[in-house]
């Protein structure tokens, strides 16, 4: 399966490279990598990633200029895209279907080829703009996945918060991940 990670200007950007971690460990998961020029100086203020360190866990990388790139295309074939963290300014290009760059563009693409979208917006609190742009997007076909603490799970650790949002965020792809921890009644 070919999944394409989007990882936006947003904070957070450690989860995106974390989802490629985990990613990298499913032998059946092919990821196609773009990431915004934002990310990449999030990364910078947030981490002590480089950018080689990120690019390495991912099987294919795009730079975000290349609208020629392959995931640019709907005869290029995935199971869809997932952006982690999604920042606001990517919800309204997508929403909106403005698709001034690779991320928008392969996102643009998946819902055109009616191929899952998974959002995780990064962004507290949410303007009327926001809120009004998540819909649309929610409207056209995105799932949103705001990264929101669960209780119920356990989870007591930002770590452990991050592996339920991962593994909620990758059941929308059919893939299983132990960490997370499902509701039981």
């Amino acid at each position: 399966m070919r999944l394409i990670v989007g990882i936006s200007g947003a904070s957070g950007v450690a989860m995106g490279y974390r989802l490629l971690c985990v990613l990298r460990d499913m032998p059946e998961v092919e990821t196609h990598l773009v990431v915004t020029e934002g990310a990449w100086r999030n990364f910078a203020c947030e981490t002590a990633l480089t950018r080689e360190q990120v690019e390495a866990v991912a099987d294919v990388c795009y730079d975000n200029g290349d609208l020629a790139a392959a995931i640019s295309s709907g005869s290029f074939e995935t199971a869809g895209m997932l952006v982690l963290p999604c920042s606001m300014a990517s919800v309204a290009g997508i929403a909106s279907g403005f698709s001034t760059n690779l991320l928008l563009r392969a996102a643009d693409v998946c819902l055109k080829e009616r191929r899952r979208v998974v959002l995780v917006p990064r962004e507290t609190p949410l303007s009327t703009i926001h809120l009004r742009n998540l819909k649309t997007a929610a409207d056209a076909g995105c799932v949103v996945l705001p990264p929101v603490l669960t209780f119920y799970s356990g989870a007591d650790t930002v770590a452990k918060q991050v592996d339920h949002i991962l593994g909620k965020a990758l059941s929308f792809f059919g893939l299983s991940y132990p960490p997370f921890v499902p509701w039981k009644s």
